[in-house]
């Protein structure tokens, strides 16, 4: 897939990929990947999704090939790279799916800009804000990527994204995870965990809107468990659970992650 590479009106160099094509009256679908990841998370799921859509998918500040500028990465600076992007893009209504930290700026930005989606939704992520302990374990992630480095991180991190049965099995996987982490700046990765901690309560944000809603959980997922993610229900909202994936459905399952994601736009 070909990276593209644009500077948006803040300064910022964002990299994306940029896939399929879709009829006029089709909003394009705009995957945000999650923390230390990049663009390249999405690399198997895309192809599932560009045969009927345009798929765009942005490295955040920071992350993958896009610059990383020095100072804060809360999830509403993050939030607005990607307005800045679909202003550059010309894109009037878009599909935004976050996945994990994808999901936080998701929520973010459908705080604040509904009126550009067409629906949003978090896939293994959740609108609840850190508890004390999560806080806690930013402050350790934040103080090893200082002190031991980003690769002592990912060696940590990598493993626990994924369902236990996958660990094993799909050791290439957590490998690839690993290397596309390396590819994060560590002054953005300690700056992405502080904004991450530091984010509000957003559950309203998926309980009030008026547009549609996807929350995807993996039945096995040992960072955000399922209930953290279903945080509300509604007629607006539709849940999904892939029992046998971990974190990382779109490496681990993709092809059911595609399906719940087709079904869902197709509802829209």
């Amino acid at each position: 897939m070909a990276q593209h590479k644009i500077k948006l009106s803040n300064g910022l160099e964002m990299s994306y990929l940029d896939e399929g094509s879709a009829t006029a009256e089709q909003a394009p679908v705009v995957l945000l990947h999650g923390y230390c990841g990049s663009s390249a998370y999405w690399e198997k799921f895309i192809p599932m999704i560009s045969e009927d859509y345009r798929v765009i998918a942005p490295d955040l500040r920071g992350h993958g090939n896009s610059s990383a500028p020095q100072g804060a990465y809360s999830m509403e600076i993050m939030a607005e790279d990607i307005r800045l992007l679909l202003e550059e893009l010309e894109l009037n209504k878009v599909h935004l799916l976050g996945h994990s930290l994808g999901g936080y700026i998701t929520l973010a930005f459908a705080e604040t800009h509904s009126d550009s989606l067409k629906s949003f939704g978090l896939i293994h992520s959740t609108g609840y804000p850190d508890t004390p302990e999560g806080k806690a374990g930013r402050g350790k992630a934040i103080s090893t990527i200082r002190e031991q480095g980003l690769e002592v991180f990912m060696d940590g991190l990598a493993p626990k994204l994924f369902a236990p049965s996958h660990r094993q099995s799909g050791l290439d996987a957590v490998d690839t995870v690993k290397n596309i982490g390396l590819g994060t700046e560590p002054h953005a990765a300690a700056a992405a965990a502080e904004g991450m901690r530091d984010r509000p309560d957003r559950t309203a944000v998926i309980a009030d809107t008026n547009l549609r809603v996807l929350l995807v959980a993996g039945g096995e997922d040992g960072v955000i468990p399922p209930e953290k993610t279903f945080s509300s229900t509604g007629n607006h909202i539709t849940q999904a659970r892939l029992e046998s994936a971990g974190h990382m459905s779109m490496l681990e399952t993709p092809r059911q992650l595609a399906a719940v994601v087709k079904e869902f736009l197709r509802t829209v």
